[in-house]
């Protein structure tokens, strides 16, 4: 099938594909702990009935020891043709209401801008329905083994790693399609090469026997919340980079966001400076970054005019591409420990240690999704970072060694707004993406080939 044909047909399957994406949204499919399993359970089983309509009659919900099970699928293709994995996951973040959205976060809305807003619309329904109209452009008969996995809890505890290890088998392949991933910006063509990791851990600060009256005692006595306070200062200088010795860095060659960008996405109010120094892209995929996502101590409303004896706070790091968790995590515990004020006492319980992940880019596979991205989108393809950690992808690697791995998405990073208010996606990058994804295909099993759409 030539690029032009895989074009047209795409085009008139994005009606069904939006009506996919607006059934999807309407379910609040969050599988973290202390939400009801009802929407994941029925989000499970409308996902995985939509997949078997396309041509995955074999696909079917895998036992796994606890949580919500994965959806595993196969498509034969021609003897000895490549065989290819999709990835995409069903769950969703919550979209509590002191998030602020602006419309129903459960149902799929058409603004002005031509987005479509909800919960999931991006991260990662958005996923779903690339690969659900990549099928239907070859009528579920794709020129090639397909292989599909769609994960259940990738938004909390993923369980899909051990069942990853307990049958590596279902996984051998050629290539990996990993769909939860976007542009920079909309129509702007990037392959996402690298992603951070994640260390974290948890730091208590005491000070005190008990809590102390702070007429009488405070001054002299020192208040661990304060403690606290001055030992997370030392994680940044004046600037906002990282001052953790021994912390790896790298040189960021791809892509870049700008300023502005960053401070659209991000939503940086009006007169707040960004952290850090260098380009912006470096400081993302570059750079590692620290930040106190938890603490515990007296919350305001119980609070009374005592000195705190002992306060706790998470600390998340964000590593780069190519280091080790355990030796960045390392560095990150010595620099707690060994900056404590006023000589508080410090304790550090590590929680996580999550590795980054680079993708090989001088392989045949990479290659052709390169050309293929470049055809549907009509421009030269460039290479972006991605601040997130996926554990799975290094479990899969390990599972298929010689395997290349392909991330992409529509979910574009200027403005999909991925766990925050307002979440959405444009639906041309679903269509872009979904050509990409057929002419990948075609083009291994043709052995690649150049045409343009």
């Amino acid at each position: 099938m030539q690029a032009k044909e895989i074009a047209d047909r795409t085009s008139a399957l994005m009606p069904g594909v939006v009506e996919d994406l607006e059934r999807l949204v309407a379910i609040p499919s969050i599988a973290f702990p202390g939400y009801p399993s009802e929407p994941v359970e029925q989000m499970g089983s409308t996902t995985l009935q939509m997949f078997r309509d396309v041509g995955f009659t074999n696909a079917r919900l895998m036992e796994v020891p606890s949580g919500y099970p994965p959806i595993y699928a196969e498509i034969e293709g021609p003897p000895g043709s490549p065989v290819v994995v999709l990835y995409a996951h069903y769950d969703v973040q919550p979209a509590p209401p002191e998030q602020g959205w602006t419309s129903d976060p459960w149902t799929a809305t058409r603004k002005d801008d031509g987005r479509i807003y909800g919960r999931g619309a991006a991260d990662d329904i958005s996923g779903l329905v690339t690969h659900l109209g990549t099928l239907r452009v070859f009528d579920g008969k794709p020129p090639c083994t397909v292989k599909l996995i769609l994960e259940g809890m990738e938004e909390t505890e993923s369980n899909l790693e051990a069942f990853v290890e307990a049958h590596p088998e279902l996984f051998a392949c050629d290539l990996f399609v990993i769909c939860d991933m976007g542009n920079l910006r909309v129509g702007e063509p990037a392959l996402t090469t690298a992603l951070r990791g994640d260390v974290a851990c948890i730091v208590t600060v005491r000070t005190l026997e008990h809590p102390l009256h702070s007429g009488v005692f405070g001054g002299p006595a020192p208040d661990a919340m304060m403690a606290l306070a001055r030992l997370l200062s030392t994680l940044h200088d004046d600037a906002g980079n990282v001052t953790v010795k021994g912390v790896t860095e790298t040189v960021w060659e791809g892509a870049d966001l700008s300023e502005d960008d960053l401070r659209s996405s991000a939503d940086v109010l009006d007169g707040v400076a960004l952290t850090g120094s260098g380009p912006v892209g470096a400081r993302l995929w570059a750079r590692p970054s620290v930040n106190a996502i938890g603490v515990d101590m007296t919350n305001i409303a119980t609070s009374s005019n005592v000195l705190i004896p002992e306060a706790r706070a998470k600390i998340s790091m964000r590593i780069v591409p190519g280091s080790e968790p355990s030796e960045e995590l390392d560095a990150l515990v010595a620099h707690l420990e060994s900056h404590a004020p006023w000589g508080a006492k410090v304790e550090v319980q590590r929680t996580k240690e999550a590795p980054p992940f680079l993708c090989k880019t001088d392989g045949p596979a990479y290659a052709a999704a390169r050309e293929a991205m470049s055809v549907a989108f009509g421009k030269p393809v460039g290479e972006a970072g991605c601040g997130g950690s996926i554990p799975l992808l290094r479990t899969l690697q390990t599972a298929a060694p010689g395997a290349e791995f392909v991330l992409w998405g529509p979910e574009d990073v200027a403005a999909a707004r991925i766990h925050a208010s307002d979440e959405s996606v444009d639906p041309s990058e679903i269509e872009k993406l979904i050509v990409t994804q057929a002419l990948l295909l075609q083009r291994l099993a043709d052995g690649a080939g150049g045409d343009t759409v």
